[in-house]
């Protein structure tokens, strides 16, 4: 099944070879669950009055059949970090999003409760 991929940069200017990368990213994601439907990437630069590399933010949604999985990634100082590191947690958050899916997540038994004990009124 074929994912769009929406791809949403603001306050910078992404290369031909970011934006490569972030397609090749996205489709991994998609190897990893071919149903995915869509990935929305939105890629935050510095705000206009950092004079270095600032904090990137990276936020990235994944569209499945009946769920959407969002990762916000904190700051960082490199845009490239912030992109894999984004990427990464959206990975984990598919595959954990396969495993409840597939019911193979460990539920735990509810607490054992010991009924009441019965006081007579002998004492």
């Amino acid at each position: 099944m074929q994912f769009t991929l929406h791809l949403t940069p603001k306050d910078l200017h992404l290369n031909r070879a970011t934006v490569h990368h972030i397609q090749d990213k996205a489709a991994k994601l998609a190897a990893v669950y071919p149903r995915l439907l869509k990935c929305r990437v939105v890629l935050e630069g510095p705000v206009h009055h950092h004079r270095k590399g600032g904090p990137y933010t990276a936020r990235i949604d994944l569209i499945v059949p009946g769920a959407e999985l969002v990762v916000n990634h904190h700051e960082t100082a490199d845009l490239r970090q912030a992109i894999r590191e984004a990427f990464e947690a959206a990975r984990r958050r598919l595959e954990d999003h396969i495993q409840h899916r597939r019911g193979e997540v460990k539920r735990h038994q509810p607490p054992y409760h010991r009924p009441e004990e019965t006081v007579s009124p002998e004492f």
